[in-house]
C-alpha cells in the first residue's frame, strides 16, 4: 500500500508541475526524473528511481546557450568580457534558485527524509539544480525551442531590463579574478580542503589561493557556494 501511495504522490506532483510549466509531457517520467534529488533516489533504490543529475548536466549547457544568445542580441555593442560577466551572473546558483522559487519548484521536488527535515526545499543548490534539470527534461521531451521558451518565460523574464552585475547577482569569483588581474598575472585557484556531514546535509570548505598564498576560506552547502563564499571573504580582506 505504501508503494502505491508513494507512486500516486509522485504522479500528482508531476501533474501539478506540468500545469505550472504550461506543458504536458508525452513522457511524464522524464519530468519525474528531473524532480528527483539524489537523496530521494538513494532512499528508494528498490524502485530504481533515477536522480536528476544527468538532466541537470544537460540543462546547464542549454542555459548557457540560451542566455548567451539573449545577451548577444540584447546588447549588440557590449564587449565579450562584459557579456561573459553578465551571463555568469544570470546563470549563477543564486539567480537560478530565485527563479525556481517563482514557479514553486521546491514544492514539487522529491527529497529524501534527511533533506526534507533540514530545509532542502528552500536550499539554493537544490532549487538551482532542479531548475537546470527541468530545462534538460523539456529539451529531451520536445525540442530546443521548447526549453528556450521555458527559460524566456522564467529566467529571462526575471532579468529583463537589468544591464549591470550590481542589478543582478554578485559573482564574487569574477570580481576577485578582476581585482587580482589588475596587479598580477599569477592565476588564482580554488581547493576543497574539507567536507562534513551526511550526504543529505553536506557542508564543503574551500580555500582560494593566489599562487601559494591563501586569500580566503569559505564554506557552503555545495562546492560552488563555498567557492563564492571564499571569494567574498578574500575580497573583504583585500578591501581592508
Amino acid at each position: 500500500m505504501a508503494k502505491k501511495t508513494d507512486k500516486a504522490s509522485r504522479a500528482m506532483k508531476v501533474e501539478a508541475m506540468q500545469k505550472v510549466i504550461g506543458y504536458e509531457f508525452k513522457k511524464p517520467l522524464i519530468l519525474e526524473e528531473a524532480l528527483t534529488h539524489s537523496s530521494y533516489a538513494n532512499e528508494h533504490r528498490n524502485i530504481q528511481t533515477k536522480d536528476n543529475e544527468r538532466l541537470e548536466f544537460l540543462g546547464d549547457a542549454i542555459l548557457d546557450l540560451v542566455i548567451s544568445e539573449y545577451l548577444f542580441k540584447k546588447h549588440p555593442e557590449m564587449p565579450e568580457g562584459d557579456l561573459s560577466k553578465l551571463r555568469a551572473s544570470i546563470v549563477c546558483e543564486g539567480s537560478l534558485a530565485k527563479t525556481a522559487k517563482t514557479i514553486q519548484l521546491g514544492e514539487y521536488v522529491f527529497l529524501g527524509k534527511g533533506e526534507e527535515m533540514t530545509g532542502g526545499r528552500e536550499r539554493a543548490s537544490i532549487l538551482a539544480d532542479g531548475f537546470e534539470a527541468v530545462t534538460g527534461a523539456l529539451f529531451l521531451e520536445g525540442s530546443f525551442e521548447l526549453a528556450k521558451d521555458f527559460l524566456t518565460k522564467t529566467l529571462i523574464c526575471q532579468v529583463e531590463g537589468m544591464t549591470s552585475l550590481e542589478a543582478l547577482y554578485t559573482d564574487y569569483k569574477t570580481l576577485l579574478q578582476e581585482n587580482i588581474q589588475k596587479e598580477s598575472n599569477v592565476p588564482i585557484h580554488y581547493e576543497v580542503v574539507g567536507e562534513e556531514g551526511p550526504d543529505h546535509d553536506k557542508k564543503f570548505y574551500v580555500e582560494v589561493y593566489h599562487g601559494e598564498n591563501i586569500l580566503g576560506r569559505g564554506c557552503g552547502k555545495s562546492k560552488k557556494e563555498a567557492e563564492q563564499d571564499a571569494a567574498k571573504k578574500a575580497l573583504e580582506k583585500l578591501e581592508n
